[in-house]
């Protein structure tokens, strides 16, 4: 598809309207076209396979199928099928559109449009209710048959659903989407939000998130083109939310740069400053998320290099940053040469040929790992960053972690609340703590583990089952506490009544349990009555 979308030249409004109208009519939702296919090849499609899904969908005329291999899949299809599937558009209309092309009876796909499930388990996390949208974006790899290019627009991938599922509930006035890609998070952000800019360095991207939220009959969603924070400089927003470019790509000759993935900066420094710059358009109190790499140096810590970015913002900022997961050099690099399309041979079993990939393979991953030899990295980081600009005084959250366990449900919730503890918190000394009557959150359990004959446990774990899903290893003293904690009684009686009954000072055990208990209501463990 050419980059002169036709909804690029001035959306058709009434003919968007109609295809969300012949969507509908088809049920073509993310169940209807798992249904159609089976969990195998649901499967084997988010691994780029189409094969089991196509045979599936063989023989099948109805409309839902029609469009699942159409504009799931990507593959070209009779048109007489696709005017049945679609009487209001048509082939025509979807060729008006610049989302597909007419060639003689076939219809040829020149984008993809999904249903996405938001809201629920295995949606976007949303906890305000479940829905579907449908997002439009351009043919992956398995339906180009080839590497992506550069200017390819991403859908909705495992990393738009996290950032999805991350953002923060509460309702505000204005959000700033930064790098939107085709629209998932401006969609996402608008569901709490009076109104969303959403910008990107593509034309391309925008004319999608137009389209997106055309089709999904969503208002309130401006689009702007320029980098960072150039098209908004001077203004102020209540949230700010982005899943950059932040891929760290080799800046040499011949190394494919994605609009998507890569911003042009070396090493990890789009993330530098993203962080550095965005408290400039964070209004007082207002928050930035965000999804990033950052390089391990000499043995030097990754999280460390985050706190030196956090410390040169433009504006002092408050920091809560999370990393999921740690790569090696070698690993980074296979990730994304595959990521653009660009896969490696495989050796043949006895009796068998291998592959022999696509050209080029080693050549890019050696480029990769010559340019993270130059600056000495030994690891690649990736995680969650959410930023706050303090409403007043000088920043006080300043917490950095490793998070690696699988995490539950409503993500976006939990960090609001552990937000909201925070500064209850930080207006609480540790008196007017043992004054408050703490409650235990009703996702905790309690597991204890016992040596084979032993009365007491050797080991007794609190377990969250939703949000990040810590498990913490906890003392009697502590294990004691929690489990008493109903509302009834205050912090400091809980404490002195666990004191007489485990035959300690009381105030050395204040002075132990209170600062856990801060602990347990930021990690959502305890509540506040």
């Amino acid at each position: 598809m050419d980059a002169d979308f036709a909804f690029d030249r001035g959306p058709d409004a009434a003919l968007i309207a109609d295809l969300s109208a012949d969507l509908r009519d088809a049920g073509y939702t993310a169940d209807a076209v798992r249904d159609a296919w089976g969990a195998l090849a649901d499967t084997a499609v988010g691994h780029g396979l189409h094969g089991p899904a196509l045979t599936a969908l063989a023989g099948r005329t109805d409309a839902a199928a029609t469009l699942a291999r159409l504009l799931f899949l990507g593959v070209g299809t009779a048109r007489d099928a696709v005017d049945a599937a679609l009487p209001r558009v048509g082939a025509a209309g979807l060729e008006r559109l610049a989302l597909a092309r007419i060639d003689g009876d076939e219809v040829v796909p020149q984008a993809l449009l999904r249903p996405q499930d938001y809201g629920g388990t295995g949606g976007t996390g949303d906890t305000d209710g479940a829905g579907e949208w449908w997002i439009a974006s351009d043919l992956d790899e398995a339906a180009l048959g080839g590497p992506l290019p550069t200017g390819h627009v991403l859908g909705v991938g495992g990393a738009s659903l996290t950032l999805a599922g991350l953002q923060l509930t509460t309702p505000v006035e204005r959000v700033l989407d930064v790098g939107t890609g085709c629209g998932i998070q401006a969609l996402r952000a608008r569901r709490a939000a009076a109104s969303v800019v959403a910008t990107d360095v593509s034309e391309r991207a925008l004319a999608f998130t137009r389209l997106n939220a055309l089709l999904n009959g969503v208002d309130g969603i401006q689009t702007r083109h320029g980098s960072l924070f150039e098209p908004v400089a001077g203004e102020r927003f209540d949230r700010v939310v982005s899943n950059p470019p932040f891929v760290i790509t080799p800046r040499v000759a011949g190394v494919p740069e994605y609009e998507y993935r890569d911003a042009g900066f070396a090493g990890d420094d789009l993330v530098a400053a993203f962080v550095s710059g965005v408290g400039a358009v964070l209004a007082p109190g207002g928050t930035a998320q965000l999804l990033g790499n950052w390089e391990y140096r000499a043995g030097a810590d990754g999280l460390d290099r985050v706190r030196e970015w956090v410390a040169a913002s433009q504006v002092p900022l408050e920091a809560w940053v999370i990393e999921r997961e740690q790569l090696d050099p070698l690993a980074y690099a296979e990730l994304w040469v595959r990521d653009g399309g660009t896969a490696p041979g495989t050796r043949g079993t006895p009796g068998t040929r291998g592959t022999p990939g696509t050209p080029g393979y080693a050549d890019l991953v050696g480029a990769w790992l010559a340019d993270f030899a130059a600056r000495g990295v030994t690891g690649i980081g990736f995680g969650y960053l959410l930023l706050r600009r303090p409403a007043s005084g000088a920043p006080r959250l300043a917490r950095y972690e490793r998070v690696t366990q699988p995490l539950g449900d409503g993500l976006g919730a939990h960090l609001g609340q552990a937000l909201a503890a925070f500064d209850a918190l930080a207006a609480l000394d540790d008196d007017a703590l043992a004054a408050t009557r703490p409650v235990v959150a009703g996702d905790v359990t309690e597991a204890r583990h016992h040596l084979p004959g032993a009365e007491a446990p050797s080991v007794i774990e609190l377990r969250q089952g939703g949000g990040l899903a810590r498990t913490l290893e906890v003392d009697p003293a502590l294990a004691a506490l929690v489990g008493a904690s109903d509302g009834e009684l205050t912090a400091g009686q809980l404490i002195d009544a666990i004191a007489d009954l485990l035959e300690v000072d009381a105030a050395a055990l204040r002075a132990d349990l209170l600062p856990r208990v801060r602990e347990l209501v930021f990690t959502g463990f305890l509540r506040l009555a």
